[in-house]
């Protein structure tokens, strides 16, 4: 059997550490899903119920959004050293609260918690209401 020599120009990946992140938690009505990215806003991991196993009406309970927020964590502790957390919670959904106790559960230190939640100052008029 004949050698095979290495590819030439072809670099092996390093492995990244990254102790401090930031972990985005889009909180909608049917769904949860967990960023974690590095300082610069590189993701490093993404989770959503559904890649954790839940489906249909179940991906929007709170016990789902907790699941997804600890495997995510987890992921970026193993793969990159991950520590601490910046948090930014947004939209209106249940799995909120719930994602940002996943994250403390997992071990993650919490440095900053804040909502950016959009919010209307009265700028375009809404929607015609439909008639009943």
């Amino acid at each position: 059997m004949a050698k095979t020599k290495p590819k030439k120009g072809v670099k092996k990946k390093k492995r990244r550490k990254v102790q401090k992140g930031i972990a985005h938690i889009l909180a909608t009505f049917n769904n949860t899903i967990v960023t974690i990215a590095d300082e610069d806003g590189n993701t490093l991991v993404s989770y959503s119920p559904p890649r954790v196993g839940f489906k249909n009406a179940k991906k929007r309970t709170a016990y789902a959004a907790t699941q997804a927020a600890l495997n995510a964590a987890a992921a970026a502790m193993d793969k990159y050293g991950l520590q601490e957390v910046k948090v930014y919670v947004k939209g209106a959904g249940i799995g909120r609260n719930a994602a940002i106790k996943g994250l403390a559960s997992a071990g993650l230190k919490i440095t900053l918690l804040a909502d950016v939640t959009r919010t209307p100052h009265n700028g375009c008029r809404p929607k015609k209401k439909p008639r009943k």
